[in-house]
């Protein structure tokens, strides 16, 4: 936005959240990105490390695999077929495996102690036990320590390679792509113009100090928390209160760190700095939030716990059973077979898997899920909360009425303002030419456009003076406003009005336009049984109108940006589990906060880096598909889940020779060919979920319909 107009218009509605709505509110800060002092945070960026040190290690070890598994003895038994007579081709199995054990193996490893360490044994620990069995029995079979069916170096190539991709895909699904709080920090300049003397220096903004005086230029972002000594100015909020109209500030009032000044330039004293602000204070709730919301316990895990004391227990009671009925020789085979069978490849893709193929196909309907936690949590929300700007609503100004005096029509004051206003980049003046041609009225040409802050604009069409502003344009021309628009403030409207030549010829009401999808979204969430809640920090009345006209089940009005995470809060605290939606930078600490945050498309980075799930479009519907595919996915863990355990469930007791008192014990090639089909029936399975239809309209209607 340049630097034009602010339109003085009266507003029903809480006026400290006036103005005009934002698309292109970081546009200007593109070049911040680099910008420093967040280096504490990197942490976010965290999976990206162990994304890239999976992917490498994978593939180094699956070209190793190739020949530990096509030169193992053993593996030649199975398959049929028969290795040469060179002696040296024994020790590259052993010699590569090795390599795979000590390098592709150290992840697991290293995993596993610190799940022994924590006294919570899952995944890694399974996984650690089965290489380090299969490694020590494997050498001890080439070395001829021990029966030749111990020779596990092709099973433990393709347990580490397996486990790798498992590793892998569940990384890349975790990995985030944006850091919430270096968004936060790119909203403040990089630069400040502090008043010394006569003169303005250039200083950092962390130079700046309580009691400076600051310049910020039309366009430029406000590097501190102050109180505005000198100036009147339009300032763009959205990005830190979500709101989307501008907010008017004159001398004595106080401005925010980040926010923009629209249209002139202004003095402010320096009252906060660092911590004290309130972007800062947003950045630390988001903090604290995601780091609450980060303890969940993966079901995953947890079946790999009880899988690993399960296999322990079996391998103790293998062990103890066989010596005691005078086979040590068999006592041997059948716990190091146990050990080995135990490990569950199945189940280290059981999860990943799903989500990997859940994370694509919700991508294609425009749902990017940024956390793998978030997208299970969705199918138990009963509750769902939408911020109302720009959420439920569209965000920005449209003329919704119309009011003529004297002998003019509706159209024709429309079209008189629309010439006054086409030479303006004003929210609002884009709204009313947009509104005339949307009606196809004939605009007639205009010249000597003027704009005058806090006032209007003033432009001379077929030869008459036609001005349009808000209270102080009519001040200054001593008239006085139409009936009408004492109704349109109890609405929470923008008002403004159109006079030619002194008179008043007529009036505009603009408001915020609820999205025409925001209706069906409400409808199938209560189909769903979740109840839909509304957030704003607009007036009640200007929020019970959008929320009756939607059906909403509860209004929460006049909420203050800082307030909204602790609206979450009280909401969890009655017990619900909530999923909150949002777009503004003041919605981030709420989103982190709830139990699901989605973030709608057009929202600004940090509510985006703070969501579980951006939706990357406008659309409110695409919460249902959230939940749907929640529920989908849900649905193929638990299968997958089931079919990993079963195998162990099944497997590991015939491999302990449970039916050998009638004449059955596993073989050791059928356990394998078990724990392949396993894998094999796991992957089929996941990929059952590229059937589903995850665009908002469809699984609305297929909502509605049920």
């Amino acid at each position: 936005m340049k630097d034009h107009e602010n339109h003085g218009a009266t507003h029903g509605a809480d006026t400290a959240h006036s103005g005009h709505t934002h698309h292109d509110a970081h546009s200007g800060h593109d070049a911040h990105s680099g910008h420093g002092g967040h280096d504490g945070h990197t942490g976010h960026g965290g999976h990206e490390g162990h994304v890239a040190q999976y992917r490498r290690m994978f593939w180094i070890m699956l070209v190793l695999a190739i020949p530990t598994v096509a030169l193992s003895g053993m593996f030649a038994s199975i398959v049929g077929y028969q290795l040469p007579a060179a002696p040296w081709l024994a020790w590259v199995s052993p010699i590569l495996g090795t390599i795979m054990y000590v390098w592709g193996g150290k992840p697991f490893l290293t995993g596993a102690v610190d799940e022994i360490k924590a006294r919570k044994p899952g995944m890694m620990l399974l996984i650690a036990l089965a290489i380090t069995v299969a490694f020590l029995a494997s050498w001890a079979a080439s070395l001829g320590l021990v029966h030749h069916e111990l020779d596990f170096w092709w099973e433990l190539a393709l347990l580490v390679v397996i486990m790798l991709l498992g590793h892998w895909i569940e990384m890349r699904s975790l990995a985030q792509t944006t850091s919430a709080l270096d968004s936060l920090a790119a909203l403040l300049p990089d630069e400040a113009e502090r008043v010394e003397g006569g003169e303005i220096v250039t200083v950092s903004p962390s130079a700046l100090r309580v009691g400076d005086v600051v310049v910020v230029r039309p366009g430029g972002s406000v590097p501190a928390d102050g109180r505005i000594v000198d100036g009147r100015a339009s300032f763009d909020e959205s990005m830190v209160t979500g709101e989307s109209r501008t907010v008017g500030r004159g001398v004595g009032e106080p401005v925010s760190a980040g926010t923009v000044a629209t249209d002139s330039g202004v003095r402010i004293e320096v009252t906060a700095i660092g911590d004290d602000t309130a972007l800062a204070g947003i950045q630390r709730l988001v903090t604290e939030a995601q780091n609450s919301s980060s303890r969940a316990q993966r079901l995953a895990d947890t079946a790999a716990g009880w899988l690993f004391w399960f296999a322990l227990a079996a391998a103790v009671v293998t062990a103890i059973v066989w010596t005691l009925v005078g086979n040590p020789d068999d006592a041997v085979v059948r716990t190091i077979t146990v050990l080995v069978i135990a490990c569950p490849h199945a189940l280290g893709l059981a999860i990943p898997l799903v989500v990997s193929i859940a994370t694509e196909r919700s991508a294609r309907a425009g749902i990017l899920v940024k956390d793998r936690l978030a997208l299970e949590s969705m199918r138990l929300v009963d509750s769902v909360l939408f911020d109302k700007t720009g959420t439920l609503t569209k965000g920005e100004p449209t003329v919704t009425n119309v009011e003529p005096a004297g002998d003019y029509t509706a159209d024709g004051v429309l079209a008189l303002a629309a010439a006054a206003e086409q030479d303006s980049e004003h929210p609002l003046a884009q709204a009313i030419v947009r509104a005339a041609r949307d009606r196809g009225l004939d605009v007639p040409a205009a010249a000597d456009f003027t704009s005058s802050p806090a006032v209007g604009v003033t432009a001379t069409v077929d030869g008459a003076v036609v001005r349009v502003g808000g209270p102080y344009m009519l001040q200054e021309e001593g008239a006085s406003e139409l009936d009408a628009a004492n109704e349109w403030r109890t609405r929470g409207a923008i008002i403004l009005h159109v006079l030619r030549g002194g008179a008043v010829i007529g009036a505009l009401a603009l408001s915020d336009e609820i999205r025409a999808e925001s209706r069906d979204a409400v409808r199938a969430l209560h189909k769903l049984g979740v109840e839909v809640v509304m957030i704003t920090g607009d007036a009640e009345a200007v929020a019970q109108t959008v929320a009756d006209e939607l059906g909403i089940d509860r209004v929460l009005a006049g909420v203050r940006p800082e307030d909204k995470a602790a609206e979450v809060l009280k909401l969890q605290g009655e017990g619900k589990r909530v999923a909150m939606v949002g777009d503004g930078v003041n919605d981030a600490p709420a989103l982190a906060q709830a139990d699901v945050g989605l973030a709608i498309g057009a929202g600004t980075d940090v509510a985006i880096a703070s969501a579980g799930v951006i939706l990357a479009s406008d659309d409110p519907r695409s919460v249902v598909s959230v939940i749907e595919l929640s529920q989908a996915t849900y649905r193929k863990m638990r299968q997958n889940l089931w079919w990993a355990a079963g195998y162990n469930l099944i497997s590991v007791p015939l491999a302990a020779g449970v039916l050998a008192p009638i004449g059955f014990v596993l073989p050791m090639s059928v356990g394998a060919i078990l724990m392949s089909l396993s894998t094999v029936v796991v992957a089929l399975n996941a990929q059952l979920l590229r059937r589903l239809d995850l665009r908002p309209e469809v699984t609305t209607r297929r909502v509605l319909e049920s």
